[in-house]
Formats: C-alpha cells, sequence, structure tokens
C-alpha cells in the first residue's frame, strides 16, 4: 500500500477530485496548507504599504491505495493539477505498512 500526498493550488482541488474519482479512489482527505518553494512568495501592496506574502495559500490531498493503483493515481493528479506555471506543486510518495478500519477491525487492503 502506498499512500500519496499532493501539494496543489487551491482552486484545482475539484478537479483533482474528480479525477481521483474516475481512477477509483474512494476517499481521501483534505488539508488547508500553506507554505512556499521555488515561487518563495510575493510582494503586495495594502493601503499603501508593501510587505512580503511569504506562505501561499495551497491544499495537500492524502490518499492511500493499493500499490497497483499507484502509478494512476499520480497521473491522474498530475494531469488535473498542471497548469504549467510555478507553483503547480508536488506529489510526495511513501509506503504504509498497516491499515485498520476503527469501526469493522478490517485490515490492509480490506480497510481501504
Amino acid at each position: 500500500m502506498k499512500k500519496i500526498e499532493a501539494i496543489i493550488k487551491p482552486f484545482k482541488l475539484d478537479e483533482v477530485r474528480e479525477a481521483l474519482a474516475e481512477v477509483g479512489v474512494t476517499g481521501l482527505t483534505v488539508t488547508e496548507v500553506k507554505g512556499f518553494g521555488r515561487q518563495k512568495g510575493h510582494t503586495e501592496l495594502y493601503r499603501g504599504a508593501e510587505y512580503v506574502v511569504d506562505f501561499l495559500p495551497k491544499v495537500k490531498i492524502e490518499v492511500v491505495v493499493s500499490s497497483d493503483k499507484q502509478e494512476a493515481v499520480i497521473e491522474a493528479i498530475v494531469k488535473a493539477a498542471r497548469t504549467g506555471k510555478i507553483g503547480d506543486g508536488k506529489i510526495f510518495v511513501t509506503s504504509v505498512e498497516q491499515v485498520v478500519r476503527i469501526r469493522t477491525g478490517e485490515t490492509n487492503d480490506a480497510a481501504i
């Protein structure tokens, strides 16, 4: 099993969610986060004063899938989240040792 975390632009969330549903992802977790990479933030003007916005709003999507779905899920996220501009985000893939569904006690693939 693999945990796929994707950091994307907030306005791309609905497109990514729909793309994941098309490849068979039945559940995901979404968190509003802030951060920066190569963008390094930007400068804004507010009431005549200039200030730097270091941390940009992003959305983190977390999905746990069986290993055979990994590539399809990554491809779906990339296609749906890509704008071609800096700040499109990143995808991180890690191994998951065990999953337990609390309600039923099902484990691993049955619990996904």
